[in-house]
This record gives structure tokens, C-alpha cells and sequence, in this order.
């Protein structure tokens, strides 16, 4: 299949269409033809769980803007997207963003840092997102605020937005040539590892004194957290069988509830993943990257470097251990579930689905709608098995000018108990405030998947959608992008 032959959802005329497209193409998505509006709408309706209530079904999930300063300060492109964050009408804002549990864990020299000289900053964000909350629903009842602690591990590059300072687990045999680390590059022992530990502990309490209701412990996009459930050849403590691959986990949610009692906890997964992909070159020409295809596996079989992956087909998942793990999050007293899946950095048809590509990708492989469909499918068999934790789903992004319609027959039928929106947030945080309102969706500023809010920060600048977003549109940063763009076009027609 190539893009041309991949119907583009933006010229789809309505839901009925939509919907036949997708029984033709054999996907299952739950779609509803009329949406609900008001009190009655699934999207309205209150969550409770134990001690946790939560207003509605709307979810924002972690949005980077690689805007913050190099001390890990936000700026005002940062205070102006959580401001955005609030006026999505969402009651659940899953992180804001990732912010860095230490200087040496950043994935850029901008991203956010919690430490005490940011402390001012980042309660700045937190009462921002809640007056434009307040503004845009009346009321912060039932309006949950966490923060995504992360280390980035392996895409650590906290000096240099052109250096890449790698802190790995074990040495992966694609991955590590990818980013040219030699044989002999150093993996964190276990004496740093309880290092980065201490680090999320007294980051969550710091999160806690400063009015955040959860932190979540990133696992997932090939980060340090997912890293670990993937460390199957990783010797000692942290790496081999289950056990020691979700130690981390464990000494970070005992260090959390000793050092921050009363504080809620959340995991977003990675609930599967994939061999890593790359531009079939056979189809790539000057300026114009080809369809993703897989790594050859003939010599890795089985395949012991992923996680939710088949190990003797590594193209295909496998949820064996994600249920393992879910168990795990029930056994903790973790009710606070985000699943996503792969990684933007080398399966990024399979985490986000998109019709174009960023600077460094492909074009996709497949129907980027099959993409929807897989996570929502795997959401929905693990939200069955799970009845007690609370599940965010991602991935709705690409569903387009019918993602509130997805959303609505999502939460009605049990799929999910929220709809997490990522990069649709950047362009029109209110989509699915405006369909439970019964407002009509704004189809300019529909998010079309462009990617430039990847691309720009893949080349040192903030993420933003510069197609429709006029902010980012008008501004400097826009000449910048295009000025990137055309030379990566240019270096791809003269590579000598």
C-alpha cells in the first residue's frame, strides 16, 4: 500500500462514510454516528475509583514543547500550552508533561527539570492550567493534575541539543549501531541506578508538595523506565527475568510512598512494541523517504530486546508479560493505567499513527487507521482482563474530524474508561469539549498529522503545531522549521 492509495480522512464527507470505510477495510474501531451532548453524554460522565473521582472522560496526555530554559525552567511557551491544557475542558491532565527527574535524564536541554530552583516554575504551570480550567467548565471538581517523571535513558541529551549522551541498560544490537555506541559504551550499574531511584523519589515529593494529585512513572517510548522491561540481557538485579526487570518499579513506588504518603501513583506503558523500522531504501528517493520496513531478524531470533513483543516474530506483539505487568500495577495499589505503545525513535507508525512522516521517519507502512485499531484493540482486551484499574488510551489523534465520535462509542461500549488526546491538544485542545457542549467541530483546526510538531524539535526547536497553530504559525521558529526542512530536502538531492 502506498500514502496514495491510504484514504486521507480529511476528504471523508461524514461519519456514515467514515464508518463504511472502516468495515471495508476490516478495522475495528467503535464509532457512534450522533454524538450526545450535555449531561448525558458517555464523555460526561464521572469517574470513581476508591479515593480517586475524576470529572469526565477527557484526558490530556504529556505534551513537550522542548521550550523550557536550560536551567529546566518553563518559559512562557510552556505556561502558554498548559494554559491550553486547562482549557480543553479535560478533568484529567495525565502529566502535562515529562518533566526530568535529574539534569543528566533530560531528552533535551530544554525539557522540564523538578528540582528546587524550578519549584516556582512549575506551580506557576499547575495554577495556570487550573484557571483556564476553572474559565472553560465552571468548576475544578472532579480535575485530576499529575506530573510524568521521566529519565530518558538511552535518548538522553541533556547539554547539547546535537549530543546524544546515552545512559543504557544493556546494549541493543540494532539501537546501539543506530546511535553509534561502540561495544565496549558503559551501561549504568545498579549502584547509579539506585541513584535515578532517589531521584523520582524526591521528585514525587516535591510534585506532591506542590498540589499534584498523581506522578507517573514513565515506562514506555523507549525511555529509561520501559528500557528496563526490556532488559532481558541485562546480568545482576535489574535484568533477566521478570522480577528483576520491574524492580525498578517496585523501589520506586516503595521510595515514593515513604517519602510522599497520600500521593497517587500512574504508569504510562508501552503495552507493546516492535523491531525497529526503518526507510525501505529500495523506495526512498532525494528528499523523500520511503515506506517502514522492519530490521532483518534473521540473526536476532529470539528476538530478546523488547517488550510486549513475540519474541520468535518480532514484528508481531505479544501481551503475555503486559498482563503480568498490569497484575503487577494491582498488587502495588496502581489503579492509574496510560497505555501507549513502541517508540517515536524507531516504530513511530505503530506509537503514533500519521499519514507524514517527521524529518527522520518513513512513510507509514500501512493504513495509519490499522495503527488506531491495534492500540485501541489491545485497550480494550487488557481493559476486559483488568476491570479494577482505571485505563487511558492513546493513539485517537489520526481518527481526525471523527475522533469525538470514536471517543463517545469508546467510553460507552467499556473500550476505555478515558479518551487520551497528545498531538490534536496542540491545534484544538477543546475538540472534545466542544462535541460534548454540542458545539460544531472546528474543521480548520483539525490536527492532519503533518508532523511538524515532531520534526522541529527532532532539529532543536519547540514543538507546536505550526500548520494551524497561528502562534506558532507567524513566528520565528516557523522560518526556522522551513529553513530546516528544505535543507534536509537539499542534503537528501546532494548527499556527496
Amino acid at each position: 500500500m502506498t500514502t496514495r492509495e491510504i484514504l486521507r480522512l480529511g476528504s471523508v464527507k461524514d461519519v456514515q462514510h467514515f464508518q463504511e470505510h472502516l468495515n471495508a477495510s476490516g478495522l475495528k474501531i467503535p464509532c457512534d454516528r450522533e454524538m450526545i451532548s450535555g449531561a448525558k453524554s458517555p464523555l460526561a460522565q464521572p469517574l470513581m475509583c476508591n479515593d480517586i473521582t475524576i470529572g469526565n472522560r477527557i484526558a490530556i496526555q504529556p505534551m513537550e514543547g522542548w521550550d523550557g530554559t536550560p536551567d529546566g525552567n518553563p518559559t512562557e511557551n510552556t505556561l502558554r500550552r498548559w494554559q491550553r491544557f486547562g482549557a480543553s475542558g479535560a478533568k484529567l491532565i495525565w502529566g502535562g508533561e515529562a518533566v526530568a527527574v535529574s539534569h543528566n535524564g533530560r531528552a533535551n536541554p530544554n525539557q522540564l527539570l523538578i528540582a528546587p530552583r524550578t519549584q516556582k516554575g512549575l506551580a506557576r504551570l499547575r495554577a495556570a492550567l487550573i484557571e483556564e480550567h476553572k474559565h472553560t467548565t465552571g468548576s475544578t471538581d472532579g480535575l485530576m493534575i499529575g506530573l510524568q517523571l521521566t529519565h530518558s535513558g538511552r535518548y538522553s541529551r541533556p547539554n547539547a541539543k546535537d549530543r546524544l549522551e546515552p545512559r543504557i541498560l544493556y546494549h541493543h544490537p540494532i539501537l546501539d549501531r543506530r546511535l553509534g555506541l561502540p561495544n565496549d559504551y558503559p551501561v549504568l550499574t545498579d549502584g547509579e541506578i539506585a541513584a535515578i531511584i532517589e531521584d523520582f523519589c524526591r521528585a514525587g515529593k516535591s510534585a506532591l508538595e506542590l498540589g499534584f494529585d498523581f506522578v507517573d512513572i514513565k515506562h514506555c517510548h523507549g525511555y529509561l523506565g520501559h528500557e528496563f522491561l526490556s532488559a532481558h540481557t541485562r546480568e545482576g538485579s535489574y535484568g533477566g527475568d521478570f522480577e528483576n526487570r520491574t524492580r525498578f518499579l517496585r523501589e520506586v513506588v516503595k521510595g515514593l510512598r515513604s517519602a510522599a504518603p497520600g500521593l497517587q501513583i500512574g504508569v504510562r506503558l508501552s503495552a507493546f512494541d516492535n523491531i525497529p523500522f526503518h526507510a525501505d531504501p529500495e523506495e526512498s528517493t532525494p528528499g523523500k523517504p520511503g515506506r517502514g520496513i522492519p530490521e532483518s531478524a534473521d540473526k536476532l531470533l529470539p528476538y530478546r530486546w523488547g517488550f510486549g513483543v513475540n519474541q520468535q516474530a518480532p514484528t508481531e506483539s505479544d501481551l503475555t508479560e503486559t498482563v503480568r505487568f498490569l497484575s503487577l500495577l494491582e498488587e502495588l495499589d496502581i489503579r492509574l493505567v496510560n497505555l501507549t505503545a513502541g517508540s517515536p525513535y524507531y516504530v513511530p507508525h505503530i506509537q503514533r499513527p500519521a499519514l507524514y512522516p517527521p524529518s527522520d521517519g518513513y512513510l507509514p507502512p500501512e493504513d495509519p487507521l490499522a495503527g488506531v485499531a491495534r492500540q485501541m484493540e489491545a485497550v480494550h482486551r487488557l481493559k476486559q482482563q483488568f476491570p479494577k484499574l482505571v485505563f487511558v488510551g492513546s493513539a485517537y489523534s489520526y481518527l481526525q474530524d471523527f475522533l469525538p465520535h470514536v471517543a463517545q462509542a469508546a467510553v460507552r461500549e467499556g473500550w476505555v474508561d478515558f479518551v487520551g488526546l497528545g498531538r490534536m491538544v496542540l491545534s484544538y485542545p477543546e475538540v472534545l469539549w466542544d462535541a460534548l457542549e454540542g458545539r460544531s467541530i472546528q474543521r480548520k483546526k483539525i490536527c492532519r498529522t503533518f508532523s511538524d510538531c515532531t520534526t522541529a524539535p527532532r532539529n532543536g526547536l519547540p514543538s507546536g503545531c505550526y500548520p494551524l497553530d497561528a502562534y506558532y504559525k507567524e513566528s520565528e521558529f516557523a522560518l526556522q522549521l522551513k529553513k530546516v526542512k528544505a535543507g534536509k530536502s537539499n542534503e537528501n538531492r546532494n548527499p556527496d
